[in-house]
Parts: structure tokens; sequence; C-alpha cells
């Protein structure tokens, strides 16, 4: 698998009058990745993404799509990019097969055996017949992401692809991108309010807001303290003199050791840190029962870093 990134976003800014939409946005996105783009109402993610497919212009910097300029290489840049962008748009009066017939007709090698790998890939065997018009969002989008994947794209951008999808056609999807990431090295970039889903498929997240790049970086790194502490509950015995103890020990912050409920004691701590704390409490003659790492949840650090503006 190549190094190189999908797509490279450099200084990339969007003014509509006196107004920055976009304010200097730079970030990377490398193949076979699964990157999350996350941001309250109005943050600027739906504009960036309309800039990347060349639907809204940039008033500075430049977006390189496998190395080509989306703005002045457009046609070698796009035929790289499916997407969705904000809702699926279909032909209503024909079906899902003949809309998909009529969209492989403008691309050169999209043949009918790819239409049905497609089709029965987002699981619409049953429907693809049916007219457009009789189709539930949910199904919709799962047209729209056939649709999306029938030129086989490097680089697939779906905005807010789980509306209208029930639980299961929710885990469908995300097993099918994790599917394209990991055995064709397509590269995806989703944009979703459902952050708990956002957790279970992405590798990487970027944070908007007010049109600026809060942060970037793996899931995993989102939901760990910037210091490198992690949250612990001991399960201990007495609770409290394991509570006077800790608060005594050395590379534990006083402040971050509290008596949560009856036998459990919260102390955030470094993870190399827990087996001196525990040795150290049993020979202080205090029984442990248990250990549990509290993790913070996407929704957990979203909420801290963007404070009260509502995501969508």
């Amino acid at each position: 698998m190549s190094n190189e990134p999908i797509i490279s976003l450099r200084n990339v800014t969007k003014r509509i009058g006196r107004t920055t939409i976009i304010d200097d946005l730079t970030f990377d996105v490398p193949q076979g990745e699964i990157f999350g783009f996350l941001g309250p109402n109005g943050a600027g993610k739906t504009t960036t993404i309309r800039m990347i497919v060349g639907l809204m212009s940039i008033t500075k910097g430049q977006i390189l799509i496998r190395g080509k300029n989306i703005k002045t290489e457009f046609e070698q840049a796009i035929r790289h990019v499916g997407a969705i962008v904000e809702n699926p748009e279909m032909y209503k009066y024909l079906s899902g097969y003949h809309n998909l017939v009529h969209y492989a007709r403008m691309v050169p090698g999209v043949t009918k055996e790819r239409i049905d790998e497609v089709v029965s890939r987002v699981k619409l065997e049953n429907r693809i017949h049916d007219k457009v018009s009789k189709y539930s969002l949910g199904m919709r989008q799962r047209l729209g992401v056939a649709q999306a994947l029938l030129h086989r794209p490097s680089l697939l951008i779906l905005d807010e692809p789980t509306n209208g999808l029930d639980p299961a056609g929710i885990r469908e999807l995300r097993d099918y991108l994790r599917h394209l990431t990991r055995a064709e090295g397509i590269t995806v970039i989703v944009s979703s309010h459902l952050l708990s889903e956002m957790e279970l498929m992405c590798d990487r997240v970027a944070i908007l807001q007010r049109g600026k790049l809060v942060d970037v970086k793996p899931i995993q790194l989102f939901t760990q303290g910037n210091d490198g502490a992690q949250t612990y509950l001991i399960e201990a015995q007495p609770p409290e003199q394991a509570l006077a103890a800790m608060r005594q020990m050395d590379g534990v912050c006083v402040q971050g050791v509290k008596l949560v409920q009856e036998g459990l004691v919260e102390v955030a701590i470094e993870r190399e840190r827990v087996p001196n704390i525990l040795a150290e409490l049993m020979q202080n003659n205090i029984r442990i029962y248990g250990v549990q790492l509290v993790r913070k949840t996407l929704e957990d650090r979203f909420l801290e870093i963007t404070g009260d503006e509502q995501i969508g």
C-alpha cells in the first residue's frame, strides 16, 4: 500500500463576501483509511466536501487528489472520486437498476457484472428493479453508495451516509466500508453526526469548529487524555484507606483521586503506574478486588473540545 496521500488539502480557505467559511485548512488522508469529519452545525464540513468534489470554488489554497489539482486539473482529479454529498439524487421514475445503468453509460469500463456486484454489496438485490419513487430514504442511501462505487474510485466521500438507515443497515454499511479499505485499498472520507458510529467506523477523525481545524488524530488518541493519563476504577477495601494512600503516592494528582461509590476509587494516572500503585496499596494491607479502565468515548472528547455547540 502506498504511503502517498490519496487526498491533500493545503491552506484551503473559502470566503463568501467578508465572511470566512473555511479558514486555512490543511490535512492529508492516506490510502486505505476511513477518515471521519466532525463538527458542530455550521462548522464547514459540507462546504469542505463540496470544494473537494468541485461543487464550490476555492478562495485560496489547493486540493490534490492523487496529485491532481481539483482546481486546474478537474477531470483528471475527479475521475478518482465517488461521492454522495447531502442526499443522493436519483431519477425517481426509473428503477434502481436503470439508474445505475444510466450512470454506467457515462463512465467507460463499467460492466453489467460490476453493476450486479455493487448491487449485491449494498444488499438491494430484491428491490433493485423497483422504481426509486418506492424506495425508503435508507434504500436510496444504499443505491447512492452503489452508484458512487461503480467506477472503482480511489476516494469515496460520504456526507451523512447513515441517514434513514436502521441499526442493521448502519452496521452493514460500516462493515462494507471496512471491507473496501482493507481489501481494496479505497480511502473513505465520511461525515456524520452519529458519534458512536464514527468511533466504531473510523481510523482517524478531524474536528472542525467555525471553519478551523481544531484537531486531527487517530480514534484511540482522541479517547485518551493529552497528557497520557487515563482514568481507572479500583475496587478496594477499605476504600477510604485506599483513597488516603493514593493521595500520598508519587505521580498521582490529588485532585484526580476520588471515591465514586462504595468500594470504588477513581484515579487518573499513566498506564505504567498502575502495577506500582496496586503493589503499594497491597503493602498497606488494602485488598484489591478489581481494576477497570474508564475509557472516554468520542462523544465525550468532542463535547470537551467544542463545548456546547451542537453537532450536525
